[in-house]
């Protein structure tokens, strides 16, 4: 009994430590959440691939996703289902309960509920990575239990609803409706850095309703101002990740004055934006007018095809899964034509090179291993990764063109061809890490003003050392009428620009980042 009673003084003592430590509550009446980065690295690209279905691009999965139930018209594309979290980088803790089951959470001004995963969870792979709410051990946990569920771009989460007390740095709020997850059938939630979601958009996108945090922090009386902002540190050599003040804005965290844009449609924070330029000259598309969304939630800037193309092709963009594809066939193209000339069996070649490993039949990818392996100790099976897939279509390629007696020359000419003909999955696409310098500044205009993005804040950095690849911060999103055409502005974005959220005087602002 004294054993338990130790451990239990212990685990108070640790969360409060942990809680001092990423929040604070200063005389200036502003509460603060510590942010943390997450770099990007290339198992969560793979894993975002991986679940578009049978490789199709975002922008085609755009069309599956239609508002239903109490969201609003069934002809409005709900932009929650579109979310792809694997891009996120930006984490903070809150606690549910008394005393307080810390989580880390993506605090995404994109959707509104909250969700965890839930101790009930029991045949999702990926609640058995994450911290779960145990409502048994909470004194303050109230029973909803009315069923929810939440659809993304890259995978669901459904359970049920619950009521405990949330803790959001040094801010209580009571009785919070949230959903406890029982069910996260995705490779996003397996690989995901994140246990759950704490939305901050409005109530009416809320599946089932429920009432925000926000909107709670604001009824129950817990911020000076109902405004929130937020500071993303971008800076890759400083461990701190930013800041999410709630009741105002931190001077500190901008230079100069904010421009306020009013939010024209509630449920996301949208706004109306201008012209896009490239290089200071205007693109067109955009001169009629845009909608755009401030979104904490995704790291990427999403607009529509004919613009983002046109950005691309000025940075010299190409296909992330072309360009991996070429990086194979120029450093393995001739082993493997040689390979097949003497007679090597074709299924084992591309482990025989190192881009997979043979499990008996086929080769398979190295990058992410099964649970079942983990747990069994055995390596030789696991998910495809993008160099792995390259080598085998590669194989099957080169083996066509030996039938017809091509030459060498021909046959790798021909592979590069086809290289340039494969789709990227989720749209996205890469740039040359050492032509930055070159690149030119792209630009939003909102209320009027200009915002220039110059290459170092719209390319992201995947990887480390010799492995890593540039990825262009821009993806192609049609959204139709009448909520597009629609730009999404992530972190990409409002890393370079501070952003206030005014709940108050229903607005959005941006201004430089300090």
């Amino acid at each position: 009994m004294e054993a338990k009673l130790k451990a239990v003084l212990v685990s108070l003592f640790l969360s409060s430590l942990l809680f001092s430590l990423v929040s604070s509550a200063t005389t200036d009446g502003l509460f603060r959440i510590g942010l943390k980065k997450m770099k990007l690295d290339q198992n969560d690209q793979l894993a975002a691939r991986l679940e578009s279905k049978e490789g199709e691009s975002l922008r085609a999965s755009i069309r599956k996703y239609f508002r239903h139930g109490n969201l609003g018209d069934s002809q409005d594309t709900d932009i929650v289902g579109l979310k792809n979290y694997m891009d996120a980088q930006y984490f903070g803790e809150i606690g549910i309960g008394t005393p307080p089951q810390t989580f880390t959470v993506i605090f995404d001004t994109g959707s509104s509920n909250l969700w965890v995963p839930s101790s009930k969870c029991y045949f999702s792979v990926p609640c058995y990575f994450h911290s779960k709410y145990k409502s048994s051990q909470s004194s303050t946990y109230r029973k909803n239990g009315k069923s929810a569920d939440i659809h993304y771009g890259t995978g669901a989460i459904s359970g049920f609803f619950s009521e405990d007390n949330v803790k959001v740095g040094d801010l209580v709020v009571k009785n919070q409706e949230f959903i406890e997850a029982t069910r996260e059938p995705s490779v996003t939630f397996l690989v995901a850095k994140f246990d759950g979601i704490l939305g901050l958009g409005f109530q009416e996108i809320s599946v089932g309703n429920a009432v925000p945090v926000w909107y709670n922090m604001v009824k129950q009386g817990l911020v000076k101002e109902p405004v929130f902002s937020f500071w993303l540190n971008r800076k890759t050599d400083d461990d701190e990740g930013g800041e999410l003040v709630f009741g105002g804005v931190d001077p500190d965290h901008f230079k100069g004055e904010h421009t306020y844009v009013p939010v024209t449609q509630k449920g996301y924070w949208q706004f109306d934006m201008g012209e896009v330029l490239i290089d200071g000259e205007t693109t067109g598309y955009c001169a009629g007018g845009c909608a755009a969304i401030a979104d904490s939630g995704t790291s990427l800037l999403a607009g529509p095809t004919a613009v983002v193309a046109m950005i691309n092709h000025a940075i010299g963009a190409t296909g992330v899964v072309s360009q991996e594809c070429k990086t194979v066939v120029a450093q393995y193209g001739e082993t493997i034509m040689d390979l097949l000339l003497s007679e090597a069996s074709p299924q084992k070649i591309c482990s025989q090179i190192g881009l997979c490993t043979f499990d008996g039949t086929r080769g398979v990818g190295m990058g992410i291993e099964s649970v079942v392996d983990e747990k069994n100790g055995d390596k030789s099976s696991g998910v495809h990764d993008a160099g792995c897939s390259a080598c085998e279509m590669a194989v099957v390629w080169m083996q066509s063109q030996l039938r017809q007696n091509q030459t060498k020359e021909r046959i790798l000419e021909y592979v590069n061809e086809l290289c340039d003909r494969l789709p990227s999955p989720m749209g996205e696409s890469a740039v040359d890490c050492l032509q930055l310098s070159s690149m030119p500044n792209v630009s939003l205009t909102i209320g009027g003003k200009v915002f220039d993005l110059s290459a170092n804040e719209y390319v992201l950095k995947v990887g480390e050392g010799a492995a890593a690849q540039c990825i262009s911060g821009f993806i192609a999103m049609d959204v139709p009428p009448p909520r597009g055409p629609l730009w999404i502005l992530g972190d990409v974005f409002m890393g370079r620009y501070h952003t206030v959220f005014d709940y108050g005087n229903m607005r959005v602002g941006f201004a430089e980042a300090a």
